[in-house]
């Protein structure tokens, strides 16, 4: 083959040697990376031990409902406490220690209630007055009575000193707090006795603020699922109108891709000659000018940019540099206007595969559905893991106490030296924890958990590449289409690639795997050590995440292509990495165009969808549409269905796109083959569409002189 092709031998391999029985994807092939298949397999095997043991330890409820001081779920069904679903704090102010921000938990006796206080009421009042009082005690602990002193409910900590009007607020009891003019309330009193002194009502707003800092998220989250209770058809909706725009999209690519591509590249030429034009005006406005002439030397760094576009050197040097860019766009117009040529007919001929496998375009669904059974089943795993500590309860005193904030046990608390020494101390609920053996290796299980999920999402990521690969490469090799083009091409193919290439593609998946948790690592150290860090090592962290972002990308480009080499030779995965590198080392320069052209191509589809889709679901939810106005749903949060629509869009756009970015890429990879294969002859013809053998001027013996 004439060097000027791309094509260089040697260093980069021997080109591909014609093989009469080869008619596309190998059919006799046997098992490939079994150790990594086995590996694999056993890793898998281990992960449903972990969710086993997860499931078998965790406890949701921890995550779902409040916890009161003796760590029962309030509202738990099922349990004494189903009924009494709100959480009530004895004295809230107790909330406004930054201790409550650090223990996640309020210093007070907390309980379980079935509804919140209403009223005003004081322990002294209430215990003189027999409705009162027991109005009172729904509000304390179990054993108090009428008969018992408030000196000595208050000193066993039965009871509140006071109750004050409260709001049910993600199921704990907060004050009712209000504003009449620019007075803070309570109920409807700007005073309050909490037993020990009267106070403002605003000093139960820092109070109110550290108790709810960690589930304040809860209602909004709340909010957010009631937004979609009330939109989801509507966004069901949009998401089908994003995948008919996809269709269309990959149906006019067949058509327009041509006037596409040079629109595009016509675009950007007109845009650059604007620049150009408009720099030189700027330029030659400032002749005269007062101080314009200074060069940018003479007035240093400023943080003012504008003061740079005061200056005719800086005009001057936009206009040189958009003259260069201009020039090289040209000459690489001129000298690669065959391979653009080229990376369009490949685009057509993606079309036509896909128009004969209508099949494929709908693959993508069933990639979707395992990778929501793999996050799924992360999700649920983290979640268990998480909420699998066992309550710890400590010791929260009023005055010193030599005990404080140490580990205690409620059921003999009472009868503890810690209760002797610290008379008004209690054992309250503080968090979930413990130092059992299971709970020491509970960070590892969490990172397996983190790691098994990015090989599994690989892995199935990995398995629709290979299956896709394997069915358009059968296309490409047919040598009348689509009369040879075997039956379910997608079925058959993905049937090797389970039965015969598990390994492989576990393999792949696996390096990737490694090259994303070390990047997940890397941002975890940088979040942990931030506080410590100095400008060398935010720059060497910086340049480590940078160096493994590049690595995550090469090593997706490389397994892509190896997945399109095994399905069609059955080889393993170093053997494949090989022939793929070679084989596109030998064609840099059509690879590096084509990769271009089609990445464009397809980023402006997935925009497109998403632009139409987008604009169409912000125009009905926001309401802004007056024939839309009572067909729109009421929403808290309108941006909700709008953010779901179009990260929706995105996706479907994405699964669309990348079926026709596979097939792309597979065709050509069995281009360049069928380059190094054949000659034209009547013995080896090239299988490739006519429009590229007219744009390579190449032709079968067998077809009449053009």
């Amino acid at each position: 083959m004439p060097e000027d092709e791309g094509e260089s031998y040697g260093k980069h391999g021997e080109s591909r040697k014609y093989d009469a029985t080869f008619k596309g994807p190998v059919q006799n092939r046997g098992c490939t990376d079994i150790v990594c298949c086995v590996l694999f397999i056993l890793a898998v095997l281990g992960y449903f031990a972990v969710g086993i043991l997860a499931w078998s330890q965790g406890d949701p409820r921890k995550a779902i409902y409040p916890t009161n001081s003796r760590g029962q779920f309030c509202g738990h069904v099922g349990t004494p406490l189903e009924k009494k679903r709100f959480l009530f704090y004895f004295n809230i102010m107790k909330c406004a220690s930054p201790m409550a921000l650090l223990e996640f938990q309020c210093p007070t006796p907390q309980i379980c209630v079935e509804t919140c206080p209403s009223q005003f009421m004081t322990l002294v009042v209430a215990i003189n007055k027999k409705e009162d009082f027991d109005y009172y005690k729904n509000f304390c602990k179990d054993g108090v009575t009428n008969q018992m002193s408030v000196p000595e409910i208050l000193q066993k900590g039965l009871c509140p000193a006071i109750l004050t009007p409260s709001m049910p607020f993600t199921r704990r009891c907060f004050p009712a707090l209000g504003k009449v003019g620019d007075v803070i309330t309570v109920g409807n009193q700007s005073h309050f006795n909490d037993g020990s002194k009267n106070r403002e009502a605003k000093e139960l707003v820092d109070a109110v603020k550290n108790a709810t800092v960690v589930i304040e998220a809860r209602q909004v989250v709340m909010k957010i699922f009631e937004d979609y209770a009330h939109s989801w058809y509507w966004i069901l909706i949009g998401l089908v109108l994003a995948m008919i725009l996809s269709l269309l999209f990959v149906m006019l690519l067949r058509y327009l891709a041509g006037v596409m591509v040079w629109v595009m590249v016509a675009l950007v030429l007109l845009v650059t000659g604007y620049g150009i034009f408009h720099c030189y005006m700027e330029y030659a406005s400032l002749k005269g000018e007062p101080g314009a002439s200074v060069t940018i030397q003479e007035i240093g760094l400023q943080t003012d940019f504008s003061v740079y576009l005061q200056i005719r050197q800086t005009w001057l040097a936009f206009t040189i540099i958009l003259v260069i860019v201009e020039v090289i766009i040209i000459l690489l117009l001129i000298f690669l206007r065959k391979r653009i040529l080229i990376a369009v007919a490949l685009l057509k001929e993606a079309s036509r595969a896909i128009g004969h496998m209508m099949c494929s375009m709908f693959y993508p669904v069933f990639t979707f559905f395992l990778l929501a059974v793999v996050i799924a089943y992360w999700a649920v795993t983290a979640v268990f893991l998480s909420t699998s500590n066992q309550p710890v309860y400590k010791v929260f005193n009023e005055t010193d106490c030599s005990y404080s904030r140490e580990t205690c046990e409620p059921e003999n608390y009472e009868e503890s030296d810690m209760k002797k020494a610290c008379p008004d101390s209690e054992c309250l609920f503080s968090f979930y924890g413990g130092e059992t053996v299971y709970h020491k290796y509970l960070m590892g299980l969490q990172f397996y958990n983190v790691f098994l999920f990015f090989w599994c999402a690989n892995f199935v990521t990995a398995l629709g590449q290979m299956t896709l690969a394997g069915a358009f490469s059968s296309y490409y090799w047919a040598f009348v289409k689509p009369d040879d083009i075997p039956s379910s091409p997608i079925l058959a193919s993905l049937g090797r690639a389970l039965r015969y290439h598990t390994g492989t593609l576990a393999f792949g998946a696996l390096i990737l795997s490694i090259v994303q948790i070390i990047r997940v690592l890397l941002e975890y150290l940088d979040h942990k050590l931030k506080k410590f860090q100095n400008r060398f090592t935010r720059f060497l962290l910086c340049c480590l995440k940078c160096c493994f972002w590049c690595l995550e990308k090469f090593v997706k480009f490389l397994n892509r292509n190896v997945y399109i080499m095994t399905a069609i030779y059955g080889k393993n995965f170093c053997s494949a990495a090989k022939d793929a590198f070679f084989l596109l080392m030998r064609n840099i320069i059509r690879v590096a165009v084509l990769d271009k052209v089609t990445d464009f191509l397809l980023f402006l589809g997935k925009m497109l969808v998403v632009g139409i889709v987008g604009v169409f679901a912000f125009f009905f939810f926001s309401g802004r549409v007056r024939a839309f106005e009572d067909t729109a749903p009421n929403l808290h949060y309108y941006w909700v269905p709008i953010l779901t629509v179009g990260v929706g869009a995105y996706l479907i756009a994405h699964g669309f796109f990348s079926v026709y970015s596979m097939c792309v890429d597979t065709l050509f990879l069995c281009f360049l083959e069928d380059l190094e294969r054949n000659d034209g002859s009547a013995e080896r013809p090239y299988l490739m569409a006519e429009r590229l053998r007219k744009i390579l001027k190449k032709k079968n013996k067998t077809e009449p002189a053009q």
